[in-house]
C-alpha cells in the first residue's frame, strides 16, 4: 500500500516487454522537460553558487541514508552528543539556488508538483541534470545546503533551532539495508552511530503526541529480471523509521518557526472526531482486539502486531482516521486549525525539495524568520496557490500508485484464473462483498461471496485477472 518503485529511468528496464507506457498516457505524464527550462538548467548549474552568504560546513561528516542506488540525495544527517543531549545536523538541497523564480524551470516545476515513481522509471520534478547531479547531496561533492542545527534535551525534545544556507559535503552514501546491519554487527557509520538512541526517543515521543501510524502491508513492484513485473511485500526496517524521526523533526520545527511567524505552508490532517474513533473501537471489538477504554488509538494501533489477521483489518479501518490530508497556507497570523492528526503536531515539508514543490518554498519562509528578514516576494506570490498544486500533485501520485500496482496485480495472476488461495478479509459490506489480501503473491483485491467479515481467514477463488483493464477479482471458494 505505498508508492510502487523501481530503477530510475535509463537504467534500460523501461525496454521490458511489459511496460506502464499505457498508464503514463492516460494520465498525461509529461515525458521530457521543455527544451528552455532545460537551457535555463544548464545555465543555472554553469554558474558557480555564491559563497558569501552561505556558512562554510564542509568539515561537518555528513551521511545520506537511501534506498539502494538512489540519486536525489535530499538530506545528509549527522548525530552528536551534546551535554546529556544530541545534536542534529540536518543538511537539506538548496534547490532554490539553481531555480530562478517565475523562469521556464520554475513554471515547469509548479505544473508537476512532485516526482512520480513508475517501476519502469521515474517522472522527475526537476530534470536529472539537476535532480541526480549538481543540487543533489552526492558524496565528495561541495553542495549547496540549507542547514538545519536543531539540540535535542536527554527526552529527545528540541530545546535550539538554527538554520541557515550552508556549503556542505557529504562523507558517504549509505543505504537502509546496509546501516541495518552495520547496526546489528555494532560496526556503523560513526556519523549516524547514536541514531538508534535519537530515533527511539523520537519514536516515544510520537506515541506521547498521539501520532497515528498505521502499520499495513506495503506493495512494491520490481522487475522480475526476465523482462517482467511482480509483486512484493517490503518490510520497513527499523533504521528507516528512527531515519524518518529527523525529518519528521525538523519538519515539525519548521512548522513551529511558521507559526510563530504568522506566515507559511502546513502539511494539515485534521483530528478524527470522536465518533469515528468510537467506530474504530467498535470494530475492533468486532474483529475480538481488546482494547482498553483509556488506550488512545495511536497506542493501541502501536501495539497491535498487523501480521495478525485480526489486527491487519483494524489497520485498514484505521485508515478513517487519517482523511482530509491537505495543505494550509497562511500569511496573516497562525490558521485555526495547523495540526497532522498522523504526526500529532503541526508540521511541514521542508526536506525533499528535490522531489517534492513545496519544500522549496517553506525553506525559504524558515530561512527569513530565522534571520529576521522579508520573506522573499516570489515566495509570498506563490503561498496561495500552494495548497491546489500539492493537492493536484498528490491526486495524480495516487492515481499512478494504484494503477501501477493494479496493473502489475493483473499480471502476475493472469495464468491462474480458477486457483484457490488462502486470504484475509480487509474490509466487508453487508457481508457479502469486500476486500481481502493474498499473501502470495502479495494481492489486494475486490472479493464477493456470502458470510465475509472483517479480519476472517477465507478460502478465495480467483474469477479475474485482466491486464487491459488491470482488474483482479476473487470469490469466497
Amino acid at each position: 500500500m505505498s508508492a510502487a518503485v523501481g530503477p530510475p529511468c535509463g537504467t534500460g528496464v523501461a525496454a521490458a516487454a511489459q511496460d506502464f507506457s499505457a498508464i503514463r498516457s492516460e494520465l498525461g505524464l509529461p515525458a521530457d522537460y521543455p527544451p528552455a527550462a532545460l537551457a535555463e538548467v544548464e545555465q543555472t548549474v554553469a554558474q558557480p553558487v555564491p559563497t558569501g552568504s552561505r556558512a562554510d560546513a564542509t568539515d561537518l561528516p555528513l551521511v545520506t541514508v537511501d534506498p539502494p542506488g538512489a540519486k536525489d540525495l535530499d538530506q545528509a544527517v549527522l548525530v552528536r552528543r551534546r551535554h546529556r543531549g544530541y545534536r542534529i545536523h540536518y543538511a537539506i538541497a538548496d534547490v532554490a539556488a539553481f531555480v530562478v523564480p517565475g523562469g521556464a524551470l520554475d513554471v515547469e516545476a509548479r505544473r508537476r508538483g512532485q516526482t512520480l515513481y513508475l517501476p519502469d522509471g521515474n517522472v522527475p520534478l526537476h530534470p536529472t541534470r539537476l535532480s541526480e547531479d549538481a543540487a543533489s547531496l552526492l558524496p565528495g561533492q561541495v553542495r549547496a545546503a540549507v542547514l538545519w542545527t536543531i539540540d535535542l534535551d536527554p527526552d529527545g525534545l528540541p530545546v535550539r533551532v538554527d538554520v541557515r544556507r550552508a556549503l556542505v559535503r557529504s562523507v558517504a552514501q549509505l543505504d537502509y539495508d546496509g546501516v541495518q546491519r552495520s547496526l546489528e554487527l555494532g560496526v556503523p557509520h560513526p556519523s549516524i552511530a547514536l541514531l538508534p538512541d535519537v530515533g527511539r526517543l523520537r519514536r516515544e515521543q510520537a506515541m506521547r503526541r498521539g501520532a497515528i501510524e498505521l502499520g499495513l502491508p506495503e506493495q512494491q513492484v520490481e522487475s522480475d529480471g526476465a523482462g517482467g513485473w511482480r509483486l512484493v511485500l517490503r518490510p520497513r526496517l527499523v533504521v528507516e523509521a528512527w531515519n524518518a524521526e529527523i525529518s519528521l523533526l525538523t519538519g515539525m520545527c519548521a512548522a513551529e518557526m511558521m507559526l510563530a511567524a504568522g506566515i507559511g505552508v502546513l502539511r494539515t490532517v485534521p483530528d478524527p472526531e470522536p465518533e469515528t474513533v468510537a467506530g474504530l473501537r467498535r470494530s475492533a471489538e468486532r474483529l475480538g482486539v481488546d482494547w482498553p477504554v483509556d488506550l488512545p488509538p495511536a497506542v493501541a494501533l502501536a501495539e497491535l502486531d498487523p501480521i495478525r489477521p485480526e489486527a491487519l483489518a483494524v489497520h485498514v479501518a484505521a485508515t478513517r482516521l487519517l482523511r482530509g490530508a491537505g495543505y494550509t497556507a497562511f500569511g496573516d497570523g497562525a490558521p485555526a486549525k495547523a495540526n497532522h492528526a498522523g504526526i500529532g503536531a503541526s508540521y511541514a515539508h521542508v526536506t525533499a525539495p528535490l522531489r517534492r514543490l513545496v519544500d522549496r518554498y517553506s525553506a525559504e519562509v524558515c530561512l527569513a524568520v530565522a534571520g529576521d528578514r522579508q520573506v522573499p516576494g516570489w515566495v509570498l506570490e506563490a503561498l496561495a496557490q500552494l495548497p491546489s498544486a500539492m493537492g493536484s500533485s498528490d491526486r495524480i501520485a495516487g492515481q499512478v500508485e494504484r494503477a501501477c500496482i493494479a496493473q502489475a496485480q493483473a499480471w502476475s495472476l493472469v495464468s491462474r484464473v480458477g486457483e484457490d488461495f488462502p486470504a484475509t478479509v480487509l474490509r466487508a459490506s453487508n457481508g457479502v462483498a469486500g476486500e481481502v489480501f493474498v499473501a502470495d503473491p502479495p494481492v489486494i483485491a475486490r472479493c464477493t461471496g456470502d458470510g465475509l467479515g472483517e479480519g476472517q481467514q477465507v478460502r478465495v477463488r480467483l474469477v479475474v485477472a485482466d491486464p487491459a483493464r488491470r482488474e483482479v477479482a476473487f470469490e469466497v471458494a
